[in-house]
This record gives structure tokens, sequence and C-alpha cells, in this order.
């Protein structure tokens, strides 16, 4: 059914024959299980080196953030999938061994915390919940702390996330899990199996090139998996990257213990904020308060405590802020002190060792904001000791402590707060001499005097404390240029720069008793409990991300990997510069214990960051999932040992102590050293700040150099028709839904169209609909062409058959570089779109005469591989049955250009540009002694050499002995040397021809670089080309001539027939 914001399809019967083929083929690849690979035998790479092995069975290792399994995929799953299906699908084209593998997350709290709500809800509601009686609907019915989280936290699986739904069970049976099998969810260990099962299956229905053997669930319900995560744990723990101490952190009052990203169902990246909670002793109640105090607070000091980011400020204070509309709490701190803030507040400082007991929140009384006004308190290390509180319209209740200190020399939003007071005391219901105090000069910078915040204000032109939008932006400007510019003017440490002033300040005043340290989330974090946290001081285990050392790691490691757009590689950067301290251990839900502290669980971010290794002796270890039964090495999972795990990832010693027989430990060893590192990491751009720079971080330190990632990738969020999908808005899909309406190709298509970049996508479901009929239309077609073979032209190729063969050729490569950069839109636009417009031109030029029966079929067999890593089952169906390939397209072969074709479109390439050139240096007047004018009639010869120049000869035999076969690389000192005997080093020609050969090895390996042979005749090329030549170029004439031929007659330019190689000819234009 349709909603306002889908669409619903009048006729379904292609898209049904469609679906038909699709699970056809999807039930033949897996019981051909196309799709396992294994690394080559000890019989396949005996007598070859590692760089060999490499040259002769080359690999491409895809993966992606395995899903976590308290709910079924979702198109945004399927979106960021794709990029490795579709890579994998390309590489697959292109010889490689395809490891694309898939494991099942479940550590952590969100399945646990769900298991606890279903236990809940059974007791409220009965075993069957038949107890839950809708509530009758009324105005703004009151939501859940869920429900009203807002969108950057959502994350689409088990929360409510904007559906309305209350309870856990609603939510499972609105995503199709039956009322029956609910109850069984009271179990943990029920998740483990129910959903992992659904997932696969989602995925076949996909068509996902996936090797399902290397499969893996999480937690220590896995010993396997457990005995690598204990490995990793007690490593790193060994290395010093795991310590123990004091520390904010993020924490759940509710569940008891640290919150990490993703045990939150809001607030993902959000850390802590430290301030400095300044104490402002009350001195003088104003007579609202003090009727509402009166004896409440005993004989304790009552103070203010305002949470500043500018302790180095404090001097300069003039008064104090509340919000009138704001309820505050006076609280009892301990025997001698109450603090005056808001709820949220002292909430977070229960947690910090600010009051008497830890946890417990002894309120003494509540007080509006309005009450306060006019209250006298003390102002710590300021000039003037002693200021009012004064009412301000921006203090929020959900950042700081509700109190805020003013000081109008700095602050922007105090000036204008102070301006309007002065104005209209009447208005603000304030005395005059409250805010009688002008701004006291506190910090000198060089661009806006001793008064920063005045001089802002009035640049940004600001009238008033609701001039909102410029006061945010003066503050970012006032705020950089004090902290970067600024210099003490007074106080203890007049003279010193603000950078050094601000800590010192800092610790004077808690040194003094007159400021506590304070801390609270960066916003609004909800766990998986539906708890808000607050920040807590805790002991705890952390990992040392941010150590200086490790740091220059994992910056290393970021330099030299490929994250194929600039705004991945600044993500990484920018988290880079500020990930810090990392708890990695937590006492509720699912996990592997920390091995020297089983209270504690490792956390899911942190169990979570080289699995990718284990992927490659999965299979070999487990004969199922859940490592229940033995793999095909029939081994124990308490014979895996840190030592085992430290010799197979680590290049660490001979495990001396273990049972193992070495042919077994060395079998998986060789499918590790054979598939990784990976070659590629897809993800959501929301993982950086956390999962992919920990895989970073953990990689550094557990894995040698040659094993670090390769290259990671990032896309934005997946919009459906232009929106976000929501339940409420009726867009939301499952990967699931999306197959079943479209069709898998068509909804295949539709995700390579959506995008690849790192900002939102978009699957418009038109286009997904109208892929239906293109696959449809295009099968026929092809179905046609074939059946009416004999009906087709045949013979020698004519003009158009050139070019059109020309054309096709373009977009392979075109098409080939597309995928090899991950650029899939483009890929679909060129290898599929923009083919099928070529091959229109062609069959309306050729109309008269017909299409030539070779072109037709070479180019249905170059669509198919084309668009196969995209639409596979439409490809495999072609292949197959109309083309009757004997075997899947899935071990075809990207097309293979011919070497003549290739050859005589650079020969083209190379003349346009070459006059092209000429062109603009004319334009700009730069053209010196021009041989011709290109603007008049002209001519050309082409010159072919049959042999290479000696001294070319001479400088490939050098970088051919000086070659480094298992290392892939040119010793340049052994060059130079064999260079230098040869009587070459000194020849001007030599380097730069030494440093292009290398390049050409580099880009097209040695083998063929080395050869240094055509396999075609370039004079019979060039001249079936001619007309061609002088049609497309505007040419009066075109001569080939061999270069050995010509090199001694007269007339012909000696310098240009010298430069012509074999497969580079020269040219020499002339004017006729």
């Amino acid at each position: 059914m349709a909603s306002a914001n889908t669409i619903e399809l009048a006729q379904t019967s292609k898209r049904d024959l469609l679906i038909g083929l699709e699970k056809t083929y999807q039930e033949r690849w897996a019981s051909q299980k196309l799709f396992e690979v294994n690394a080559p035998t000890p019989e396949e790479t005996a007598g070859l080196s590692p760089a060999e092995i490499r040259e002769k069975f080359p690999k491409w290792f895809g993966n992606f953030p395995y899903p976590y399994m308290n709910g079924i995929l979702h198109l945004g799953h399927a979106f960021t999938i794709s990029k490795v299906e579709f890579a994998a699908g390309y590489n697959r084209l292109k010889g490689k061994r395809v490891l694309f593998p898939h494991g099942f997350h479940c550590t952590g709290m969100p399945i646990k915390a769900a298991s606890d709500k279903i236990i809940r809800e059974m007791e409220m509601f009965g075993p069957d919940f038949s107890g839950y009686k809708p509530p009758e609907e009324t105005p703004a019915p009151a939501a859940s702390i869920v429900t009203q989280a807002k969108d950057k936290g959502k994350k689409g699986k088990v929360a409510a996330k904007a559906t309305g739904l209350q309870y856990q069970f609603q939510i499972m049976e609105s995503t199709g899990t039956p009322r029956s099998e609910i109850p069984k969810f009271a179990d943990t260990a029920y998740w483990l199996e129910y959903f992992p099962p659904i997932c696969q299956a989602d995925h076949r229905l996909f068509g996902d090139r996936i090797d399902w053997r290397r499969s893996f669930i999480t937690t220590d319900a896995n010993p396997y998996y457990d005995s690598f995560v204990r490995w990793q744990i007690n490593k790193l723990y060994k290395l010093g990257k795991i310590k123990f101490g004091e520390r904010y952190t993020i924490y759940s009052p509710k569940d008891g213990q640290p919150c990490m990203d993703h045990d939150r169902s809001e607030g993902e990246a959000l850390g802590p904020q430290e301030y400095t909670c300044v104490k402002m002793e009350v001195v003088d109640w104003s007579e609202a308060a003090a009727a509402a105090v009166a004896d409440k607070v005993g004989s304790r000091k009552v103070f203010l405590v305002a949470a500043t980011l500018r302790p180095e400020t404090m001097y300069g204070q003039t008064n104090c802020f509340v919000g009138t509309d704001i309820k505050y709490g006076v609280y009892a701190i301990n025997d001698k002190e109450a603090f005056v803030c808001t709820h949220r507040a002292v909430r977070n400082m229960a947690f910090q060792g600010t009051t008497a007991v830890r946890g417990q929140i002894d309120q003494l009384l509540e007080l509006e904001g309005s009450q306060i006004i006019g209250t006298k308190i003390k102002a710590p290390f300021a000039l003037n000791p002693e200021v009012y509180v004064l009412p301000m319209d921006n203090v929020l209740a959900t950042k700081g402590t509700g109190v805020v200190t003013s000081v109008p020399s700095d602050s922007p939003d105090d000036f204008a707060t102070v301006t309007d007071l002065r104005k209209k005391p009447e208005f603000y219901h304030i005395q005059p001499e409250w805010v009688a105090i002008d701004p006291i000069p506190v910090i000198s910078s060089p661009t806006y005097g001793d008064m920063i915040a005045p001089a802002v204000v009035k640049k940004f032109k600001i009238n008033s404390q609701k001039d909102i939008k410029q006061l945010v932006e003066a503050k970012e400007v006032a705020y950089k240029e004090g902290f970067y510019n600024g210099t003490m003017l007074v106080g203890e440490f007049k003279g010193e720069s603000v950078q050094v002033a601000k800590s010192k300040v800092r610790e004077r005043l808690i040194e003094a008793g007159l400021a506590v340290p304070y801390a609270e989330p960066e916003g609004l974090v909800i766990s998986r409990s539906s708890d808000e946290c607050v920040v807590a001081l805790m002991d705890q285990w952390y990992l040392d991300y941010g150590e200086p050392e490790w740091r220059a790691q994992a910056e290393k490691l970021l330099a030299r990997m490929e994250t194929y757009n600039a705004e991945t590689r600044n993500g990484f950067e920018g988290v880079l510069a500020w990930l810090n301290k990392w708890a990695c251990a937590r006492t509720y839900g699912l996990g592997s214990k920390i091995p020297w502290d089983p209270q504690f669980l490792v956390e899911s971010l942190s169990d979570s960051t080289i699995y990718m290794a284990y992927y490659t002796v999965a299979h070999l270890l487990q004969g199922d999932i859940y490592g229940r039964t033995h793999g095909s090495l029939d081994i124990d999972a308490e014979q895996m040992t840190d030592e085992v795990w430290d010799y197979l990832f680590s290049d660490g010693p001979w495990p001396t102590n273990t049972t193992l027989p070495k042919e077994k430990i060395n079998a998986l060893k060789r499918e590790y050293e054979y598939f990784y590192p990976f070659d590629m990491r897809s993800s959501g751009k929301d993982l950086i700040p956390n999962n992919l720079t920990f895989c970073l971080y953990n990689h550094t330190a557990l894995f040698p150099e040659d094993k670090w990632p390769l290259s990671m990738r990032t896309n934005g969020h997946l919009l459906v028709n232009g929106q976000k999908m929501s339940k409420s808005k009726g867009n939301s899909m499952t990967m699931r839904q999306a197959v079943e309406k479209f069709g898998t190709d068509a909804t295949r298509l539709c995700l390579a169209d959506a995008g690849d970049g790192i900002e939102d996508a978009n699957f418009d479901e038109l286009t997904a609909n109208a892929n239906i009929l293109r696959l449809h239309t295009l099968i026929g077609w092809c179905e046609e062409m074939t059946k009416e073979e004999s009906k087709l032209r045949q013979g020698e190729y004519n003009y158009h058959d050139r070019i059109f063969e020309e054309e096709v050729s373009e977009l392979i490569n075109i098409a080939d570089s597309c995928y090899a950069a991950t650029n899939f839109k483009e890929a679909l636009k060129y290898g599929f779109y923009e083919l099928q417009t070529t091959r229109d031109w062609y069959r309306e030029v050729t109309s008269d005469v017909g299409m030539h029966v070779n072109l037709v079929r070479w180019w249905i067999r170059v669509a198919l591989l084309l668009i196969a890593p995209v639409a596979p089952h439409f490809s495999e169906h072609v292949w197959m049955t109309i083309l009757g390939e004997p075997k899947s397209v899935h071990l075809a072969l990207w097309p293979r250009l011919i070497e003549a074709g290739l050859y005589m479109r650079g020969t083209i390439k190379m003349m346009r540009d070459a006059e092209l050139s000429l062109l603009k240096k004319m334009n700009k007047g730069k053209q010196g002694q021009a041989p011709y004018d290109p603007t008049r009639p002209r001519a050309v010869r082409i010159y072919v050499a049959t042999s290479y120049p000696a001294w070319q000869d001479e400088c490939v035999k050098a970088v051919k002995e000086a070659y480094v076969l298992e290392a892939n690389k040119v010793d340049d000192a052994r060059v130079r040397e064999l260079l230098t005997q040869r009587g070459l080093i000194k020849d001007k020609r030599a380097m730069p021809f030494v440093q292009a050969f290398k390049k050409r090895i580099t880009e097209s390996g040695a083998e063929t670089a080395f050869k240094r042979s055509l396999p075609f005749s370039e004079v019979q090329v060039l001249q079936e080309i001619l007309p061609y030549l002088k049609k497309t170029l505007n040419l009066v004439d075109t001569e080939v001539f061999l270069a050995d031929d010509v090199k001694a007659k007269a007339g012909f330019n000696k310098m240009i027939v010298d430069s012509a190689e074999p497969a580079i000819p020269a040219f020499e234009y002339r004017n006729v």
C-alpha cells in the first residue's frame, strides 16, 4: 500500500517475471557455491615469493560494519552494503579472488535492553501481551523519551523512532515479528538465533556475493570469536594501550554503567564537555528569594554556581545572570554548602564526586529564576568583589547550570544583555544600581583592543540580546580572538597569553575553593534503555586514544590510506585531532569478558575494530556461525591461545606450547597472509568519529604495516523520494521490502544511481520503477538480436562500424575507471545508459544497410559485463540463457579491448591534443616559430618506428636488471650504477626515460612493460584509419611512413622522425 510519500505500482507482470528469474539464479549461485573463495593452495604457490603470489593470484577483500542483530536490514544498510557489493562484482571481472564476508554483531546493550523491556511488558500485559489496551486518542499525547529524540541520533532499528510506538513488543510487531514469537525474545540468546538467518536470507534475496562460510556472531556465545577478542584486549593491555584511571565518561544512571556510542538511541559521537563551575556565595538574598529560603538551608552557605568555559575572564565580572522562567533548586552538597542550579546540572554533579553521596540528590527547595533577581553575591577573583543577579533572555536550562557569569568586556551576549538592561531597567524589573558597573578590560587583542566584546558587537551591528543569529557569530569570533591572540591585562598572570593563563586561573580558583570541576554531555544523550545520560567521573578501563605516539601512527596509516574523497579524509583528520581516552568496559549487556577483570565486558565499539582479520580464518575454525561445531581444520576454541593468535596476525614467535599441529596453524596463516590487509571498507559517515577511527588505531597497534587497511570509503544517509526514511511518513523501507516491490536488479540499479559522495543520497522510486521496464526491454532486444543474427550484416566494417566500435571501447574505458574509483553512479551512466544511447545511434545511422553482426554480438557481451557488478541477475540471464554461455557471468572477465583499438584511440587523441595545445599558445601569443598554422589547410605525415633507439634498449635492460620481483619495485641505486657502467648516466635523455618507464611498470605491470613488442602492425592500423583522420581532423591529406625509410631523405624533419618509437608514432603537420 503506497503512502503520500511513496508510489504504487499499477502493473507488476514485468516485475514479477524479473523476480522469478532472479530467484532462479540466486538458488543456482548458492548451489554452485560461486562466492566461496580460498587462498591459493600450497601446490599452486610452491616456489613463489609473496610478491609473485600476489601477481599470479590477485585478490580483493571488501567489508562493511557488521550489522547489529536486533532487527532487520533497512534500505540504508543496503545502500552502504551495495558499495562493497558493486566493487566485489567489478573486481571479480578483473580476474581477482574476491572475498566479501559478513558477520553478525551482537555485543553491547541494545539486545539486553530490549530483552529486559519484553520481560517488563510481559509482567504488565501478560505473556501474550493481551492485557495491553491502546489508549484513547487525545490531543498531543505524552511521548516517551525515545520518541522525542532528535533525528541525528536515530538508527532505524529497535527504538521507537518517531513511530508513536511506546512498547518494545509493538516495535517488533511493526517490523514483521509475529506476536507469538515475541515472548521468546525475553531470552537474550533468542535474538542471536532469530535475526542472523533473516539477515542472511535478505542478502541472498539481494544477490550479494557473500562467502557465508566465514560468518559468525560476536560475544562469548561464540568461543572462537571470544578467544580472538580476548587476544586483542590482552595484547593492547600488554602494549600499554589500555589503562585504568579516573576520567569523565558518558554514563547511564539507569543502567549503572558507561553509555558508549552504540549503546545510545540518540547522541552518538557526543562526549563530555568540561567546565569550571564558579561558586558565587550569596551575600544578600532578594526579598522574594529570602522569603522562600527562610530556614530551609540550615547553617549552610549558599552558592549560585555558574559553569564557564572561560575562567580567565572572571576578573571582569560585573554581575550574574539567570533565566526568569527557569526553575532552580537549592541543593545540599554537604553539611556546609548548598548550590543553586538546575536539576539537570546537579544530576551530573552527583556522579562527579561533588555531592556527599554519589548518585544522590538532596533538594532543599525550589526557586523560580524571577525570585532570584536582585540577589547580591560574591564574584570570585573579580575586581568588583560583589555583584547582583540579573535577568537574561538567552539562558538555557539545557546547557551548563542555568547560572551564567557576566563579563561584558569579553562576551558579546553579556554586553548586549547589559546594554538592554541599562536602557530599560523598569521593563526588566531591576534597579539601575544593580547594573551600574561598567565593563572592565581583562584581555587585550591586536584586532579588537582591550574591549573585545563591545568591538565585535559593533562590527556585527547587534542592537539587542534578541539578535540571536548575529550573537552566535560574534561569540565565535570574540572567543577565538581572545584565546588565540589575547593577552591578560589583569590578575596574577597579567602579561601572559590567554592560552597559557587559562588553565592556571582555573587551577587557582579550584585550589582556593572558589570553583569545582564540572562536566556534562555535549548534547542530549539517550541510552537504549531510554535514560537521559550524564557525565560521571569514575575509575574505569580505557583505551588511551590520543596518546601522542599512538596518534602519530594512526595519522601515518591515514596518510597512506585511500579515502576516495577529501571530505572523508578531512573527517578522519578532525577526529584524530580531538579523540581522547575511550572507555572500553561495561557491566551490562552482551560481550566478551575483560580477561584480567572479568566483572567487566568489552564494550561494543572496542570488540569490533579488527574483526576483518578474523574473517580470513573463521571458516577454518567454526562449522557454524555460533562456533558450536568445528570448522574444516577441526580445532578446539581452547587451542586458539594468545600465542597462536599473535603468531597468526602479529608476526609473533612460533607458539611453542601449542597443541595444534604445525600444518593447521600454517593453513590458518596462509589464508590470513593472502587476503589481508582488506582492500576496502564501506561505511556510513557517522562511524568516522568512532568505529572507523578506532580501526585505524587498533591496526597500527596490533598489525605489521603491510597489513594496515588499504582504503575506507564513507557515504551519507539514504533518503527515499527526497525525504528521510520515517515510518510516520510512510517511506520507511527495509531491504526486503524494496526487493519485493521493485525486484532485485531494479533496486540495485536505483541504489547505484542514488549517489556516491559523503552527502545524503536519494533512492527515487520512480527511477526504480523505470528500471523494471528498462531491464525487461533490454532482455527482449538481446533475445531478438540473437535469434535474428542471420539477418544482420556481415563482411568488412564500414565507417560507422568503426566509429561505433571506437565509441563503445571508450565507454568501456570510462566505466572501468569509474568502477575502480567506486564512482558507481558514473559507472552506471557510461556503462549502461550511455552504452544504450550509443547502440541506438548506431542502429539509426546504419538503418539503410543494417548493423554488423559481430558488433551487435560484441555490444551485447560488453553491455552484460559492464552492468554485471550492479545487475548480475539480468546479466546472468542473457549471458547463459540467451547467449548460451556454459559458465556463470560471475566467472567472466572484464571486456578486453583489442590492443590495436587502444593504439588507434591513443594516437588520435595525441594528434588532437597537439593541435589544441598549439592553438592555445597562438591565442596567447606564445607560439614563437610555429611549424605550421592550424587555422589554414594542412596535411600530416605520420612516422612509425619498428625498433627502439639503442640508448633506450640499454636503459630498459638496466631497469630490468635492477627490478626486484619480490618487492615489485626498481632498485634506483642499481639503475644508476648500471647506467654509469654503460656510459649513459650523463645522457640527459636517460633518467627522464627511466622515470617514465618505471611509471609504465606501475600502470601496466612489469611483464607487459618489459615485453616492448606489439601484437599488430602499426602501419596497417594507421592505414585503416586514415580516412577517419582526414574527416575528423579536417585534413587535406594524410600519409604514413616508416621512420627508417625517411631518416636520410631530404624534405623530412629528422628530429621529428627520430622521436618516433614503437607504439608511439611521431607526426608532422604542414600547411598545403
